[in-house]
């Protein structure tokens, strides 16, 4: 049974920092794509950041690029979201998932995290 469980997430003030983390279990994900989505209250779900567990090669979307830092232990089975520079519209549930393409749409992630929440206060 595939399970991604999710962690780290709190109320920061802006400017501050977080990292979330992703523990995954239940089947080897070497060659999947793990990603973090978020879903701000009244908003659609939308991508964040993606890396390919094989190479290391990463996605971002552009409002994170430069903030945001996706980045894997393969010996823990863990993906982290590193955030930096926050800012009151990163407030959002952030969810890990794995696809096994390297997109962005999440009608590709075939499993998904619970969600942690990630609030930043100005």
């Amino acid at each position: 049974q595939v399970q991604l469980i999710e962690s780290g997430g709190g109320l920061v003030q802006a400017g501050g920092s977080l990292r979330l983390s992703c523990a995954a279990s239940g089947r080897t994900f070497s060659s999947y794509v793990m990603g973090w989505f978020r879903q701000a209250p009244g908003k659609q779900r939308e991508f964040v950041a993606a890396i390919r567990w094989s190479t290391g090669s990463t996605l971002y979307r552009d409002s994170v690029k430069g903030r945001f830092t996706i980045s894997r232990d393969n010996a823990k089975n863990t993906v982290y979201l590193q955030m930096s520079s926050l800012r009151p519209e990163d407030t959002a549930v952030y969810y890990c998932a794995a696809a096994l393409a390297f997109v962005t749409s999440e009608r590709s992630y075939a499993y998904w995290g619970q969600g942690t929440q990630v609030t930043v206060s100005s």
